[in-house]
């Protein structure tokens, strides 16, 4: 297993690390590929990207836990995600090539070429500050699976996975991570789908492993056992505040840049068609697997819930498979902390500091001295990554969403507008989560609402003056 997993990652870090060849050595190159990039690989980066350790470890974690309610975060991530790319991507690579900027902050920001810096320097203080509890939530991802599967400790896969992502970084920025996204996306939906169909086949088949499922009280109810108002009340709350949590990814720049890198603006719905039939594939398969794990790991109180898909491959697959899956696994989470940990060092070197940074060698740097904090934050973690995640998710999408979805339909709301959005936003979604109402409401829910009203308020006074 051992062999198995060093010549599978190898073979993704080679495939990385040959990215450098077609590096053109310019700042626009190392954060956008220079706008080069094929709509199959804009597909499936994107799915890497946003699965990666939370779907492995966060959601397969919370599938074994709650059981069939978790269903309604796939239902709801994957309509609410389809819904804003109706309106948001195509317009989004749009004002990419229309600004010239290299950052999800800059495009924002000059989206009619109004140049606006301080709301430039806040996007990207926030995505900074966000995006590296993000990474370290991946390097804490790739070091459970090695724990669990090797007997590492579990410092040690954090350790590893910040030197793979410095590797990345050197060799061809996020060209290197689209690359090894796509191979690692093409394992995680085979591993799975032989995971899954081993699953089945020793329980005797579908039929039998749902009667197996249903001696398990309350395992496949259709809504979670405790949701703060019962009933189609609460159910109803429980699938839109997942619903807002799918159309949160775009808010999440270092997800909204692979479609900004697209070679062709015209190439947008088939990005989109690679996209979301993968992403569906792959999430009913995670799914799934969630749910017999359950059966096969039937102690729910004596491990880490998170560690569910590693220990149940261990017991299912050849050595072999076994590890073809911690290597996709973990090269998943380490090319997605490659992405955000680049996605944090344009935060300083292109939107932060007063004067932009164009020499490739000190971005290079900047992104390397980044990687050691997200190490040091995976090192101190006490944290489930699927809260970590879910954090870092809402507070990002609470911010961005509704600036980004206002100029995707044609409105130009201020800078001083545009700034109070975002601060009132995110601060509405941690104190949410502080006072634990997230139980009761996503809190992306209430922080992207908020968002919305301010920009529509400030708006809609701007429209009065004008008259």
């Amino acid at each position: 297993m051992v062999y198995s997993f060093v010549g599978f990652l190898l073979l993704f870090t080679f495939i990385g690390l040959s990215s450098a060849w077609s590096s053109r050595g310019t700042k626009e190159d190392y954060y956008l590929a220079s706008g080069s990039v094929r709509p199959w690989l804009v597909g499936l980066s994107a799915v890497a990207t946003n699965n990666s350790g939370y779907m492995f470890i966060g959601v397969i974690g919370y599938t074994y836990a709650t059981g069939l309610a978790s269903i309604w975060l796939m239902v709801g991530w994957i309509t609410g995600d389809f819904l804003a790319s109706l309106y948001v991507h195509k317009r989004l690579r749009r004002a990419t090539g229309e600004s010239g900027e290299v950052s999800y902050a800059g495009v924002l920001s000059n989206w009619y070429g109004q140049n606006h810096s301080s709301l430039q320097r806040l996007i990207g203080i926030i995505s900074l500050l966000f995006l590296l509890t993000y990474a370290s939530a991946q390097l804490v991802a790739g070091g459970k699976a090695l724990h669990v599967l090797l007997a590492w400790p579990l410092w040690s896969g954090a350790v590893a996975g910040a030197v793979l992502v410095s590797l990345y970084c050197f060799a061809g920025g996020i060209r290197a991570s689209i690359w090894t996204d796509a191979a690692q996306s093409i394992v995680m939906i085979f591993a799975m789908g032989v995971l899954l169909f081993v699953a089945l086949m020793n329980l005797g088949g579908l039929s039998s492993a749902v009667e197996q499922m249903q001696s398990v009280e309350g395992f496949m109810d259709w809504l979670p056992k405790d949701l703060v108002f019962p009933g189609w009340i609460g159910g109803a709350l429980f699938i839109v505040s997942w619903l807002f949590a799918g159309l949160s990814v775009i808010g999440q720049p270092h997800i909204m840049v692979r479609f900004m890198t697209l070679n062709n603006l015209a190439s947008m719905r088939l990005a989109k068609v690679w996209y979301y039939l993968s992403f569906t594939l792959f999430y009913c398969m995670a799914t799934g697997v969630g749910l017999l794990a359950r059966i096969y790991l039937p102690d729910a109180g004596s491990f880490d819930a998170e560690l569910a898909l590693p220990l149940m491959a261990q017991q299912l697959l050849p050595s072999v498979l076994v590890g073809l899956m911690l290597a996709g696994i973990f090269a998943a989470t380490m090319s997605t902390a490659d992405s955000l940990v680049l996605s944090c060092s344009a935060a300083i070197t292109h939107d932060i500091l007063p004067h932009k940074i164009e020499k490739t060698w000190l971005l290079k740097l900047a992104t390397v001295m980044i990687t050691g904090i997200a190490l040091l934050l995976a090192l101190m973690n006490n944290q489930s990554v699927f809260s970590m995640v879910i954090m870092a998710w809402s507070g990002l999408a609470s911010a961005f969403a509704p600036l980004l979805i206002f100029l995707c339909f044609g409105k130009q709301p201020s800078q001083f507008f545009s700034i109070a959005a975002m601060l009132a936003g995110f601060t509405v979604a941690l104190v949410w989560r502080l006072f634990g109402l997230h139980g009761m409401v996503y809190e992306g829910l209430p922080g992207i609402l908020t968002g919305i009203i301010i920009l529509y308020t400030g708006c809609f006074f701007s429209g009065r003056r004008s008259t």
